[in-house]
């Protein structure tokens, strides 16, 4: 017992020196924040501030639209996540809990399809949203991500372990499709819903790519965007660019930090191993 506790502290030793390797450039962007232009050019290596400040928050807020930046991302994660876990909760109960003809046929298209690329889909999706006359416009983010291949093959994983006799005896019961799906599909789903929308969450907010091909006007970017901006304008001041970068990643850490057990559960039990 006592060389298993030993060797428990080990670990727990082992882990916390790896976290704090991971926290340091978490850590030196805080600092950094709080830094005054003068403070960082002069002492760049020093972690600790010199002089405590908030004026690169206020500039954030003061010399950019950063509030209108942080709703256009907000709306885009927001309506992406939620999309996507309804299509691909619904692909995956239609694929797991269905028999009709191609199934395994149309199941390994989907995943062949998860082998592609994203930039080599990038200019088809451009045209077509150009055609569209969505150009400019955050439809233009929403659309293209409606449905996610790695949402419906983790859905159909996961729904494939629920027992077929919970849906078989809602059928004798009088439920529907939809009935099983809201009432004995989606309740089973919560741990794989979280791992999911976590997953979507972070792969929409951090995006950089679509929202510079897809927008053009500064009041419709993205913080990713907005961000590359942002340092332009202020090139020589870290303090405002690091202030600015630390709220961006607030949203997600707080997000993770939720949903984190749910996440965990998720990852174990959906396929993810």
């Amino acid at each position: 017992m006592k060389r298993r506790k030993m060797m428990d502290k080990a670990k727990v030793a082992i882990l916390l020196v790896f976290a704090c390797f991971v926290l340091v450039p978490y850590v030196w962007m805080i600092m950094t924040s709080l830094k005054t232009s003068k403070d960082y050019l002069m002492h760049a290596s020093s972690l600790w501030p010199r002089a405590w400040t908030l004026d690169g928050y206020r500039k954030v807020f003061a010399g950019s639209p950063f509030i209108q930046w942080f709703i256009n991302s907000l709306l885009v994660t927001g309506s992406v996540t939620t999309i996507v876990i309804i299509t691909s909760t619904l692909s995956g109960f239609v694929f797991a809990k269905y028999q009709f003809r191609g199934k395994e046929l149309w199941f390994a298209v989907i995943l062949a399809t998860m082998m592609v690329p994203s930039e080599v889909t990038m200019i088809p999706n451009f045209l077509i949203i150009l055609k569209l006359g969505l150009y400019n416009k955050l439809a233009a983010l929403i659309i293209p991500k409606m449905v996610r291949m790695f949402g419906v093959f983790l859905c159909r994983q996961a729904i494939e372990d629920i027992p077929d006799s919970l849906c078989e005896a809602a059928k004798m019961d009088g439920a529907g499709d939809f009935m099983i799906y809201f009432r004995i599909i989606l309740p089973n789903l919560k741990p794989t819903i979280s791992s999911l929308g976590i997953f979507t969450a972070l792969a929409t907010w951090n995006d950089y790519l679509n929202p510079l091909i897809m927008l053009n006007d500064v009041d419709r970017m993205t913080l990713p965007i907005a961000m590359n901006y942002f340092a332009n304008q202020y090139v020589a001041d870290m303090g405002a660019t690091m202030a600015a970068a630390t709220l961006m990643t607030l949203p997600m850490l707080i997000l993770f930090l939720l949903f984190q057990r749910r996440f965990i559960e998720g990852s174990t039990l959906s396929g993810i191993k």
